[in-house]
């Protein structure tokens, strides 16, 4: 008879790789990496609203009214330091920027809908 056991690089939903057993959480971990990028309430909208398109800050504040400047200014500053979103500066006065996210943000919307997807499971 042939064995059995199932390596967990087989089973799905578990990751496979070097770093998939360790012990503690990892900074340099590719799941801690991507939940540091959706960190902090608000993240995840702002995100939304920059996978519809590069944005300014005005747009972003109006398209999420119950975000304060503050909040909005420090997850842009969040995004744009992790990678997920490039600040752009427009020519002219008075001076403009406009918040586009990169291909590492982009890469977020197929992660963003698993999440709403699983949320959405009604638990039994």
């Amino acid at each position: 008879m042939t064995d059995q056991t199932v390596s967990d690089a087989a089973r799905p939903g578990l990751p496979s790789g070097p770093m998939a057993d360790v012990a503690a959480p990892l900074p340099s971990c590719p799941v801690e990496i991507a939940l540091a990028a959706l960190h902090g309430r608000w993240t995840t909208l702002v995100i939304r609203e920059l996978l519809r398109g590069g944005r300014s800050f005005t747009d972003l504040a109006r398209a999420l009214p119950a975000l304060s400047d503050k909040v909005l200014t420090e997850r842009l500053t969040q995004l744009t330091t992790l990678g997920v979103v490039e600040r752009h500066r427009v020519p002219g006065w008075p001076p403009r920027v406009r918040y586009e996210l990169t291909d590492r943000g982009r890469a977020l919307g197929p992660v963003l809908q698993t999440l709403w997807d699983w949320g959405s499971i009604e638990s039994a």
